[in-house]
């Protein structure tokens, strides 16, 4: 059973306090308490967080469909019976449950089945180790923590300074995962991940899609040849993608019906909805950062066991650190922080701080794995080959036509896609590898283990993949890289 606050303003100690009861902010009170600490989160939205809402959940139960029909369409013989549109209702139907329509008491279950209390409501800091939390009836609660303080308030959607734009109610992220309804049209502004997947999704949900990319063309994060694949297959399914496309200004009369958008030079695009997927900033500006010296509005600069530079106290993990903004990453940090966290309040002589030690979160710099839900899929880990020779390795990029694998063949007919791997020369073992293609996203953890393993390339030689599957992939690449 839930438990209740009384509507007084109270004061409660706890060993550590977590600020933000997303996915990040629970792994790090299911940590703590596994260790025997006790604990009490804050959130003033739903337990669960961004990820469960309004990102990874819905957009993924959005992509599934479009992905599944996609995939069908390429295998003889089951073509010609999913050529039909896809059932759009149904679809978001699905989305709403998979999002537990948007209510969180499951999570509200599991954090009392593990003995951590939550507050609901604002919480900011009101001094070192202490912080308030404004409740939804205007009680307030003064929490101190005797050992830490986590800081997992994550990240908001940045929406740019352009005439008329906040008069047009504009789509971010979150209403493109949540919206009810197919608009006809949708503007999407932004060529990164939120706005490849969220351009993959409604058109495939039936929506005239229409890209504007400030840059020279899509996921600048990944490897070029990744863009270039995805940006073919948006445009072969008939979504509109303009790269060079500078927005100036938004119109949309009294902020409903039609909206158009503004370029550089004086072209426009009409649409009936648009999503500006333009970047992230982190969720510090309200709460209370001047209290414990640093400064509102601002990414926390964290060492690898995620702790505040400066403090002895205060961690921060997930995205508001800006390593690296992905949900299971973010689990991951949390998991190395509930242990360096416990660590600390045993009073433990000495962490595991080293290079991939037990309280450092090595992953975040050598080893980061990432999906793009697109079709064809995009994944990498690690990194590129620009980024290892900016970084001063000696490294050799070893490419493959997936085409050349047995099992994409029979994957799909007419596959396309692309890998590389990015060798450390000195050393022998790989940096990074990237992937894009149908079905590739499953692909992404044996390179995964191999980088974070630093598994060198006369053993991997020795892992052998099953014939005929898109694993095949590993041995042409190590095939041309030993020549």
């Amino acid at each position: 059973m839930t438990r209740t606050v009384d509507a007084v303003e109270a004061e409660h100690a706890y060993d550590v306090v977590v600020l933000g009861a997303g996915p990040v902010g629970e792994n790090v009170v299911d940590r703590v308490r596994a260790a025997g600490l006790s604990a009490a989160i804050v959130e003033s939205e739903l337990l669960g967080g961004e990820c469960s809402y309004w990102a990874c959940m819905p957009s993924k139960a959005l992509l599934r469909p479009a992905l599944a029909r996609s995939d069908a369409r390429k295998v003889a013989g089951l073509r010609e019976s999913v050529y039909g549109p896809l059932d759009a209702m149904e679809v978001l139907a699905h989305r709403d449950s998979v999002v537990g329509h948007w209510k969180d008491d499951g999570q509200v279950d599991w954090l009392d089945s593990i003995d951590v209390r939550v507050f609901r409501g604002h919480g900011r800091f009101v001094g070192p180790r202490r912080l308030e939390v404004a409740g939804p009836e205007g009680e307030r609660h003064l929490l101190t923590a005797r050992h830490a303080v986590a800081v997992c308030t994550g990240t908001r959607a940045v929406l740019p300074e352009l005439p008329g734009l906040p008069g047009a109610h504009p789509w971010t992220s979150r209403e493109a995962t949540s919206s009810d309804r197919v608009p006809e049209r949708l503007i999407v502004v932004g060529g990164g991940v939120v706005g490849v997947e969220m351009a993959t999704a409604w058109q495939a949900l039936g929506a005239k899609v229409t890209m504007l990319v400030r840059g020279g063309g899509l996921l600048p994060r990944m490897e070029p040849f990744v863009g270039e694949h995805v940006a073919e297959a948006l445009a072969t399914r008939g979504v509109d993608v303009r790269t060079g496309a500078d927005v100036t200004a938004v119109v949309r009369d009294g902020g409903t019906g039609p909206v158009t958008v503004v370029l550089e030079g004086g072209d426009h695009v009409e649409g009936d909805e648009v999503l500006f997927a333009t970047g992230r900033a982190p969720r510090t500006d309200d709460i209370g950062l001047e209290k414990v010296g640093l400064t509102p509005g601002s990414w926390l600069d964290v060492d690898d066991s995620l702790r505040v530079t400066g403090s002895d106290w205060l961690y921060a993990v997930g995205d508001v650190n800006h390593r690296a903004l992905l949900t299971h990453q973010g689990k991951y940090q949390a998991r190395i922080a509930g242990a360096a966290i416990a660590a600390r309040a045993r009073g433990d002589a000495s962490l595991d701080t080293g290079p991939w030690g037990a309280h450092a979160a090595t992953a975040d710099h050598a080893a980061v794995p990432q999906v793009v839900f697109s079709d064809p899929e995009a994944a990498a880990v690690g990194l590129g080959l620009a980024q290892a020779e900016r970084a001063g390795y000696r490294v050799r990029a070893v490419d493959l036509d997936m085409r050349q694998v047995a099992g994409a063949g029979l994957y799909a007919q007419g596959y396309r896609g692309h890998a590389r791997i990015v060798v450390d020369l000195d050393r022998e073992v790989l940096l990074g590898a990237t992937f894009v293609g149908p079905g590739i996203g499953e692909l992404l953890h044996s390179a995964t283990v191999a980088i974070a393993g630093e598994v060198p390339i006369a053993r991997l030689w020795h892992a052998v993949p099953s014939y005929p599957t898109l694993s095949e992939a590993w041995l042409r690449l190590l095939e041309a890289y030993r020549g």
